[in-house]
């Protein structure tokens, strides 16, 4: 049964209600009409880092952003691999086809994992900041989470922009690390993206790919971008300059202009 969790308001120009919707196993925010564009979140994402993909592209297609069960998963199947079987459940269940897959982080990773899996069902893909080559991560551990300091120099990484490291993220992620089974779920998920190269897969996805990166990565650093582009068959990269691993988060009107300006090149815009 289909239902409402919990409802977002967020600020804009023009107020936006957005709720979190319940249907069995599935809780995920669906806004606007029209082709789905199934946004995938990060290791760490939260659903205010696609506010303002949701606002902007909403008015033009249905977008669909899953909550990922990163920490629901039992260990031994907490990976990439498990994550996209549980997308593409999700995309059935829904009876999604003609996808626009959006992925940042870990997300971008299970977007190329899904589309390898179900090709017929994804009409474009959009990595942002994906794993999936090569990733300079957290690590195999967090040998001071009991420190705040420590973990704002960890989140600061994701992002060019200092001011960006705010103190409700860095609450966010402290609260998440002092849960034990939560951390290690994280880690497992970390390494998984690190063992599940998707390098020798790459020449055989038959769909669009629209690459937007961040000149300033240091996560998954530029060289990344250009050899997803390289290797990719139909593969076109812009850049955003003074970003980091999050273009959507760090700059959302460049992001959004860029990714609207290729989906009209790619006649998939409405």
């Amino acid at each position: 049964m289909l239902r409402i969790q919990k409802a977002y308001i967020w600020p804009t120009q023009h107020t936006m209600k957005v709720e979190i919707k319940e249907d069995g196993n599935y809780r995920y925010i669906d806004e606007g009409e029209g082709q789905v564009m199934l946004v995938l979140h990060g290791l760490f994402g939260a659903l205010s880092n696609f506010k303002g993909v949701i606002q902007h592209f909403s008015q033009n297609y249905r977008v669909v952003v899953p909550m990922m069960p990163l920490y629901d998963l039992p260990l031994v199947k907490t990976g990439v691999t498990t994550l996209a079987k549980w997308i593409l459940g999700f995309m059935e269940h829904k009876e999604m086809k003609d996808v626009i897959l959006l992925g940042n982080s870990l997300g971008g990773h299970v977007a190329l994992v899904s589309a390898k899996a179900r090709p017929e069902s994804v009409a474009a893909m959009v990595l942002t900041g994906s794993s999936g080559l090569y990733e300079n991560a957290f690590g195999g551990s967090f040998p001071r989470r009991e420190d705040k300091e420590y973990i704002r120099k960890k989140i600061a990484v994701t992002f060019y922009d200092p001011a960006m490291v705010t103190d409700e993220l860095v609450e966010e992620t402290f609260k998440l690390v002092q849960d034990r089974k939560k951390l290690i779920k994280v880690l497992a998920l970390a390494k998984s993206a690190i063992r599940n190269n998707m390098r020798s897969d790459l020449p055989n996805y038959p769909m669009p790919v629209c690459l937007i990166w961040g000149r300033n990565d240091t996560i998954t650093p530029p060289e990344v971008a250009e050899e997803f582009s390289q290797e990719l068959p139909d593969a076109d990269l812009f850049w955003i300059d003074k970003c980091g691993h999050a273009p959507m988060m760090e700059h959302p009107d460049a992001f959004n202009e860029l990714l609207s300006g290729w989906l009209r090149k790619r006649n998939l815009h409405p």
